[in-house]
């Protein structure tokens, strides 16, 4: 049971990584045509970007289906799940919170959630194929958080100025 966790969840954060190496070099690359309207308007509630959720819906169905078919290969069903996972929580973050697809009062008002949010943000300011950064989802570097404003009476180093 403990191993099933672990593959869950150690795919979970993998696929952070994968999401990242997809945003940048996938969607801002050869299926930058897929994923162009979701950088400029559109009419409707669907876009061509969303087939990138069918492409890792079926990857975690057909990972959890071998796994439960395949006693050999049932390993494969907790990968499935970890996929699924990092699937739901991408949806609630990107297309609820960030896009505001579906319509929730969410509150955003975390250091995290504002560092991610802003990361997303200074994504979406490009509306070309190059150029964007900030390729992650679910993470986001320090430097996406909000600059604290240092008081005119400290130092670098928050020791006070006489």
């Amino acid at each position: 049971m403990l191993l099933n966790v672990a593959l869950v969840l150690g795919t979970f954060a993998f696929m952070e990584g994968v999401a990242w190496f997809t945003h940048k070099y996938v969607m801002h690359g050869f299926l930058w045509d897929w994923h162009r309207d979701h950088h400029n308007h559109h009419k409707g509630f669907f876009e061509k970007n969303d087939l990138f959720a069918v492409v890792f819906a079926l990857t975690a169905i057909s990972l959890i289906l071998a796994g439960v078919e395949i006693p050999e290969l049932s390993f494969l069903t907790w990968i499935g799940a970890g996929v699924t996972l990092y699937g739901f929580f991408y949806f609630v973050f990107h297309d609820v919170i960030v896009h505001r697809r579906v319509k929730m009062k969410v509150d955003t008002s975390g250091r995290y959630m504002q560092r991610i949010m802003r990361a997303h943000y200074v994504h979406h300011k490009v509306h070309t194929k190059e150029g964007a950064e900030a390729f992650g989802f679910l993470y986001a570097p320090k430097k996406y958080d909000r600059s604290v404003r240092k008081s005119v009476t400290e130092t670098d180093n928050g020791e006070k100025i006489k």
